[in-house]
């Protein structure tokens, strides 16, 4: 909504807020001024009545109406959109069981022909409410078809809330395009917030990093391979960013995608399931095995004596015993054991 769009909508609101005020103030007078004071005393406090509860109404009313339709945005936004569809289709279906249920009701005589209808239509309408609600975490990792490729991929298929470091990490990009991940990625206001701020820090290498998170989130959103959505809630006040990342998640049943050793590590102990970039790529290295050998490039010394170290096409370390006087050279190396830890692999090699 543009800004003259909203300054409409708020005159307007501010407007009903005035004439639902007005009418009030008018009914109190009614009400209140009845007896006991002379006619023109009597239409003094009406009118004194009636303005003082326009003006109230024009001044606070629509700081009340807004304040109450931020909350309800809020919450309506942290709720799935598969949750809302499917629990809106479950009570439109227990409504309709409910007239054809009550049809018999409604030729009864008194009050009997529309209060059992209507209870019926209530028990009816928030069981399918609930049904649906519960139905909908089944259509969670279903195969879809790849709109692009034209072709079935098995994938993940929920809500993804995506971390800032996830987005400036930027294989996210190239994660979405191979069709394994399927969704909505979410990503919520705190953290395009956070973005813009690393953006615009006085440090160049923060700056670069937040700019080249934006133009991924950009190249996502072009693509179109996914669905981007932005949910419009600020970070509370003394929150973390991570803290609320994992509040909204639990809330909506959602997973996170991140590449924060931290982070990943809190959402799990509170049972919230994660997909971690860095996991998968190490995942996803070539498996290699002691005894087999393997060129290395070696470009500096190790921490302990005589020690080279290398790396691989994939960024794997290789630290190598005794490859201290091979540096800024090519050497084929046996392996001796790798080593695999949470930060991802280091392989140990014998020159």
């Amino acid at each position: 909504m543009g800004w003259g769009g909203y300054v409409a909508v708020k005159f307007l609101i501010r407007l009903a807020n005035i004439g639902l005020f007005t009418l009030l103030g008018w009914r109190l007078s009614l009400v209140l001024l009845t007896d006991g004071e002379s006619n023109q005393s009597l239409l003094i406090w009406k009118i004194a009545l009636i303005v003082s509860s326009a003006t109230i109404g024009g001044l606070l009313g629509p700081f009340v109406t807004f304040t109450f339709l931020k909350w309800m945005s809020r919450k309506i936004n942290s709720i799935p959109s598969n949750t809302i569809i499917f629990g809106t289709v479950g009570m439109i279906l227990g409504l309709v069981v409910a007239s054809l249920v009550s049809i018999p009701f409604f030729q009864l005589e008194g009050w009997t022909n529309w209060l059992i209808p209507l209870i019926v239509s209530g028990i009816l309408g928030i069981t399918g409410l609930v049904l649906g609600i519960q139905r909908s975490q089944d259509f969670r990792g279903i195969n879809t078809f790849s709109k692009r490729e034209n072709r079935f991929t098995a994938h993940i298929n929920g809500d993804i809330l995506v971390d800032t470091s996830a987005i400036i990490d930027g294989r996210i990009a190239d994660l979405t395009n191979t069709g394994f991940v399927g969704g909505t990625l979410i990503i919520p206001r705190f953290v395009l917030d956070e973005l813009r701020h690393i953006a615009d820090s006085s440090d160049t290498l923060r700056r670069t990093r937040g700019r080249r998170g934006l133009e991924v989130l950009s190249k996502i959103r072009n693509e179109g391979i996914l669905s981007v959505q932005f949910l419009e809630i600020p970070l509370p006040n003394n929150i973390e960013v991570d803290a609320e990342l994992v509040r909204l998640a639990k809330s909506m049943k959602a997973y996170i995608m991140t590449t924060d050793f931290n982070l990943n590590r809190i959402a799990e102990i509170q049972g919230i399931p994660v997909l971690n970039v860095n996991e998968l790529a190490n995942a996803l290295k070539p498996v290699v095995l002691p005894g087999e050998n393997m060129a290395v490039n070696i470009v500096q010394e190790g921490k302990e004596a005589e020690q080279g170290v290398g790396f691989l096409d994939d960024g794997t370390m290789v630290v190598i015993d005794g490859g201290r006087r091979f540096i800024n050279t090519v050497q084929t190396v046996t392996i001796t054991r790798v080593l695999q830890t949470a930060a991802g692999r280091i392989i140990f090699a014998q020159s």
